[in-house]
C-alpha cells in the first residue's frame, strides 16, 4: 500500500483534534473529487513499519483523539489488508483513542457479500472502527454546512452504538 499523506494534526476529519492518514489508491473516481491524484495505487511513499512506528509515534500525546483514515479509499481491498494490521497496533497501544475513516462505499456495500469492497478484513477492519463516514461524493448534492463531509448522501455512522444495538445508528449533527 502507498499512502499520500499524514497530517500531525488534523481538525477537519472527525472529531478532536486527529492524525490522519490519506492513503492510495481509489476505484470509485467520484466527479469533483478533491484529490484525484489520490486515485494512483503507487500515489505517494510506501507504507511500511517505519511509517506506521511514525504515526504510533504521532498518536502518543494526551491531546490527540484519535487516528482518521481517508483516501483515496481505504476500503480499496488491497488497501484493506494493508491497514488491518497496523490497526490492530494501534488499538492494541492506544485503546483509549478512536478510529474514524472515511469511505466512498456506503456501509451496506462494505457487509454485501460478493461486493467489490469486501474481502476477509473487511470485517475486522470494521470491528476496530468507532466513525465510517460513508458514500461517495456527489457533486449535486454538495454541501459545505455539513461537518465532516461534502455531500448531503453521505453519512457518519456511529459503529459502536450500530454494533450495540444491531442496527444502523447515525451520529447526531451538530453544528
Amino acid at each position: 500500500m502507498y499512502y499520500g499523506e499524514i497530517k500531525d494534526c488534523d481538525i477537519a476529519n472527525g472529531e478532536g483534534v486527529r492524525v490522519s492518514l490519506f492513503v492510495s489508491g481509489c476505484t470509485n473516481h467520484c466527479e469533483h473529487c478533491f484529490q484525484p491524484q489520490t486515485w494512483a495505487f503507487d500515489y505517494g511513499q510506501p507504507f511500511t513499519e517505519e511509517t506506521e512506528e511514525r504515526i504510533l509515534a504521532l498518536l502518543a500525546p494526551s491531546y490527540i483523539n484519535g487516528l482518521t483514515l481517508l483516501g483515496g479509499e481505504p476500503f480499496e481491498p488491497e488497501n484493506q489488508r494493508a491497514l488491518l494490521p497496523f490497526l490492530r497496533r494501534m488499538k492494541a497501544a492506544f485503546p483509549e483513542k478512536n478510529v474514524w475513516a472515511f469511505s466512498g462505499f456506503t456501509y451496506e456495500e462494505l457487509l454485501t457479500e460478493g461486493s467489490y469492497a469486501r474481502c476477509d478484513a473487511t470485517e475486522e477492519l470494521l470491528s476496530l472502527l468507532d466513525v465510517l463516514v460513508d458514500g461517495r461524493f456527489v457533486e449535486a448534492q454538495k454541501d459545505i454546512s455539513l461537518r465532516f463531509r461534502g455531500s448531503s448522501n453521505q453519512r457518519l455512522v456511529d459503529l459502536n452504538a450500530t454494533r450495540r444495538v444491531g442496527e444502523l445508528v447515525l451520529l447526531p449533527d451538530r453544528q
